[in-house]
């Protein structure tokens, strides 16, 4: 049975048990219990062909300060925030977001195409997050997003050109042109890119906004009467400019970096994939602050704390000690109770004339005297040991000592006389 409750085994469950408690509340705090985002839909987080994973990585490796939010609260930060929804997206939803941050931020609407779907296990070479596409089509929400800058948006199939897109002095061809989703030519939006057949590719909202950058870059003079303190609201209308499938080529990652750099219109600020659109976002709780700064601290010091008592539990392993008497048996812990007691009442100058009395009795006995007379011991102790103190004097001493310290250092004169005696 001693086996069973070995300390090592012990303290290895202990501290197993605490590590899987300590990472389920991390896990919960983040938001990372159910299925992970790796599901080939068409966000940052995606790793197929429809995803942009391979753009968020391409702008941190270029320097940007790059993150995922699946928090509603970073929707209206200073940032560049990148939307994309998809097809079955709630554009009531999408209008809310981007009107609410039209001073607060610039943002960067990237519509959907592709019906992709994971890719079955059974293909060779197939990993975690692969998609195949089935179709391509138009999402529906895009007339829905207000009066304001309607939006005609429709996939059509180009035409066996060299040049596929045009646009910000780059050139090149689309992975697919046969599927490709365009926006009709309108006032309300100003092109950056085109496609061979004069449909815009990406643009922006011509809302009487200042985009001192952009008109540059699309060759738009510079407007009038503009509002200096609204951001930019860019669409890419064709998501092969800028998703994985698009980054393969070489001309299009150029693109998409001078797409990003534009929308955040030269300004040093953040890049934010928003990820809630797609489902995956999370809202904070109280195990989420408790992982977060300024809560951070205090956890870190509860789980110390924690570490602590279990350590102190451990080091008391198996059954405890029974408990000692308070006090003991023996004449020695009687002696040192009763000595214990005098001291503390006080009484401790009305020991000597005892002790003295004690010490005579025994001197008379070690002599062979008859009597304990102090002047028969003075006149022994002088035979036997003529350098001594005789013990009228020490006893004198003793019996007018005052306070602890006299009384202790006449008794212990008392007791080396005696021991000098017995040699």
């Amino acid at each position: 049975m001693s086996g069973s409750f070995n300390p090592r085994t012990v303290l290895a469950l202990v501290l197993f048990g605490a590590l899987s408690f300590v990472a389920l509340l991390w896990f919960i705090g983040k938001g990372d219990t159910g299925p992970g985002p790796e599901n080939g839909a068409a966000h940052a987080a995606g790793h197929g062909l429809a995803g942009y994973a391979g753009l968020a990585a391409m702008l941190e490796k270029q320097g940007y300060d790059v993150s995922l939010s699946r928090s509603p609260g970073q929707l209206e930060d200073e940032a560049l925030l990148v939307l994309t929804p998809p097809t079955n997206a709630d554009p009531d939803e999408i209008v809310k977001i981007i009107e609410a941050r039209r001073y607060s931020g610039p943002t960067l609407l990237i519509l959907p195409k592709w019906l992709a779907v994971p890719a079955p296990p059974r293909l060779s070479g197939a990993r975690n997050g692969w998609v195949q596409l089935l179709g391509a089509s138009a999402p529906g929400w895009t007339k829905k997003l207000g009066v304001e800058r309607p939006m005609t948006v429709k996939v059509a199939s180009l035409s066996a050109a060299a040049v596929d897109w045009d646009g910000l002095g780059l050139t090149g061809q689309l992975p697919d042109r046969k599927r490709v989703l365009g926006l009709d030519a309108s006032s309300r939006w100003v092109p950056l890119v085109r496609d061979s057949e004069g449909r815009n590719l990406i643009a922006y909202a011509n809302d009487q906004g200042c985009y001192p950058l952009l008109e540059e870059a699309s060759g738009t003079p510079p407007g009038e009467d503009c509002d200096g303190d609204k951001w930019n609201l860019t669409v890419v209308v064709e998501p092969d400019l800028l998703n994985n499938y698009g980054l393969a080529d070489r001309n299009r990652a150029r693109l998409a970096a001078k797409v990003i750099e534009l929308a955040r219109e030269g300004q040093d600020i953040p890049i934010v994939f928003d990820l809630t659109l797609n489902g995956l976002g999370a809202s904070k709780n109280l195990l989420t602050l408790a992982f977060a700064p300024p809560f951070l601290a205090a956890t870190l010091c509860l789980i110390l704390a924690l570490a602590v008592v279990a350590w102190r539990a451990f080091g008391r392993f198996g059954p405890p000690l029974a408990e000692a008497r308070s006090i003991a048996f023996g004449k020695a812990r009687l002696a040192a109770n009763a000595a214990g007691f005098i001291r503390r009442s006080g009484r401790l100058h009305l020991l000597g004339p005892p002790y003295v009395a004690l010490v005579a009795r025994r001197l008379a006995s070690a002599f062979g005297l008859r009597s304990a007379d102090p002047s028969a011991i003075d006149a022994a102790l002088a035979r036997c040991a003529p350098d001594a103190v005789p013990f009228s004097q020490l006893a004198a001493r003793l019996e007018s000592a005052r306070g602890p310290s006299q009384t202790l250092r006449a008794a212990h004169a008392l007791k080396s006389l005696e021991r000098t005696v017995a040699k």
